[in-house]
């Protein structure tokens, strides 16, 4: 009887063994298989406060593997089962089991790209945030007063404070957190062009900086003559000598520009008209780049007092005397029109 009983127990003994090893054999290949993803790969998006049990439902309905049950039982084994994070993840093919969680633990998400243009202004900054997707927009409809008293900056004027980059977020990234970023980064790069620049620049502050790299970067799409550009302007502001800037002017005019200077608007008074008076206009007009920032403290060399574009909108002929801007601007008038 005793024997019949072993003889039982190692029968059993051995079909556990078997049902045992089966089962660790398909549970290693189960962890080792890469997913069943496609060739252009597969996104997915996990809300917070999604479950494990979600998590693995989603991952069985997109096709991805066969069964739940391995998966849920190897995040229990490897103590993962509150670890995984919320977010938006690209899965790429070839990911296995074990490479998912470490991505989900990670939280290694997928990351957006919006990009903010030197010379933007404000307005076109917010709509460029507005349209993006994968920002959650938390102030449409909020004045500029109102949007800045939420960046915790009441009483600033938003022009020009945001610097101009290719930034990369996680989607669900607030409108808020995006702009609070920009801010951050211009403080930075304007507090160390400000510490480099000449103490004999009739510049009193590095705001006034901002605002003269604003004009520089709307005056010209040729970042190589930026600080020529500087170097024309600061003389002017040394000289006393309005700084005749055709882009304050149509910044102060608005949305009523309708593309051309005319006699009349050049001659309106207003805070931004640097024909009617001197010095820097109040605020920024636009978003400087470093170049830009870089030529403000930083203007070339010369004698340099005017400029105007080339007609073929290429960079600008600069020169020494009024004499001389107006024989290039009648070149310039006389190459738009076809005269030679």
């Amino acid at each position: 009887m005793i024997k019949k009983r072993c003889k039982y127990g190692l029968i059993i003994g051995l079909l556990l063994g078997i049902i045992a090893s089966v089962f660790c054999f398909q549970f290693y290949k189960f962890s080792k298989r890469p997913f069943s993803i496609p060739d252009s790969g597969h996104v997915l998006v996990i809300p917070p406060g999604t479950s494990v049990q979600k998590i693995s439902h989603q991952l069985s309905a997109a096709g991805l593997m066969r069964s739940s049950h391995w998966f849920l039982l190897y995040i229990r084994i490897h103590g993962a089962w509150n670890t995984l994070k919320a977010g938006e993840y690209f899965i790429k093919p070839g990911t296995t089991l074990r490479g998912l969680i470490d991505q989900l633990q990670a939280g290694r998400v997928i990351q957006h790209a919006l990009t903010i243009v030197p010379g933007w202004n404000f307005e076109q900054l917010l709509l460029a945030i507005n349209d993006d997707p994968h920002i959650t927009h938390t102030l449409l409809g909020l004045t500029t007063e109102e949007i800045m008293a939420r960046l915790n900056h009441p009483g600033e004027h938003p022009e020009g404070r945001f610097f101009p980059e290719t930034y990369y977020f996680p989607a669900g990234t607030t409108d808020i957190a995006f702009l609070q970023r920009a801010y951050g980064l211009l403080q930075i790069k304007l507090a160390s062009v400000w510490d480099k620049h000449y103490p004999s620049l009739p510049l009193q502050s590095a705001y006034e900086a901002l605002i003269l790299a604003s004009i520089i970067e709307k005056e010209s799409s040729e970042a190589d003559e930026y600080a020529e550009i500087a170097g024309v302007y600061i003389r002017r502001l040394e000289k006393k000598m309005p700084l005749q800037a055709d882009p304050t002017v149509i910044y102060g005019i608005g949305k009523s520009f309708l593309g051309k200077l005319n006699t009349t608007q050049l001659k309106k008074i207003t805070p931004y008209n640097t024909y009617q008076k001197i010095g820097l206009p109040p605020t920024p007009i636009a978003l400087p780049s470093l170049k830009a920032l870089e030529a403000s403290v930083n203007p070339k060399a010369g004698q340099a007092l005017y400029f105007v574009a080339k007609a073929n909108g290429k960079g600008h002929v600069f020169s020494n005397t009024l004499q001389e801007h107006n024989v290039a601007v009648i070149q310039y008038r006389k190459s738009l029109s076809g005269v030679k």
